[in-house]
């Protein structure tokens, strides 16, 4: 995540929370995001520096559907300032604001295999009863990791994996001989 999209997306999220459209908002923009990532052709068009901010800004609304001013103007803008490229960014960082305004907290969990739903339920229910705070998780599966799991929540990493607990044994051993 750059600056940039930090501050694109906090400026959203703040003009969408005075006109009390935050959801409305987030929706439009995944609209959009999700259109880059699936559509090749669009994400051509939009970093071809031969076409021009208005048409880019056209096609970022066709995308969107039919976008309520704020959004509207909003990719107009990212358009013009060269910054359509990172619709994608700037709709994860607007998810993240989102969910941390919603007292939401985030996290991976990777594993050496698949959890099953009661297993990542479980785990979950221990992260949300130890942070005070509703937690959405995602599930990756690693099988390097040997065993055990990482947890990833913003730019905490909890490292409990056998791989990790082995890494960590080899750097000890090597400082003290």
């Amino acid at each position: 995540m750059s600056v940039a999209d930090r501050v694109y997306a906090s400026a959203l999220y703040d003009a969408a929370l005075e006109r009390g459209n935050v959801a409305e908002v987030q929706e439009q923009l995944a609209a959009v995001a999700e259109a880059m990532a699936e559509v090749s052709q669009l994400r051509s068009v939009i970093g071809n520096p031969q076409i021009d901010a208005g048409s880019k800004a056209a096609v970022l609304e066709a995308a969107a559907g039919e976008p309520d001013e704020l959004v509207s103007n909003f990719l107009k803008l990212v358009a013009e300032k060269g910054r359509a490229g990172s619709i994608e960014g700037i709709r994860a960082e607007l998810d993240r604001i989102i969910a941390q305004a919603a007292g939401q907290l985030n996290v991976t969990l990777t594993t050496a295999y698949a959890l099953s739903d009661a297993e990542a339920k479980d785990i979950v229910a221990r992260i949300e009863k130890a942070s005070g705070r509703m937690v959405e998780a995602t599930r990756k599966v690693d099988p390097h990791l040997i065993g055990g799991i990482v947890l990833e929540a913003g730019s905490l990493r909890a490292d409990a994996s056998v791989r990790g607990r082995l890494d960590r044994l080899a750097l000890d051993l090597n400082a003290r001989g």
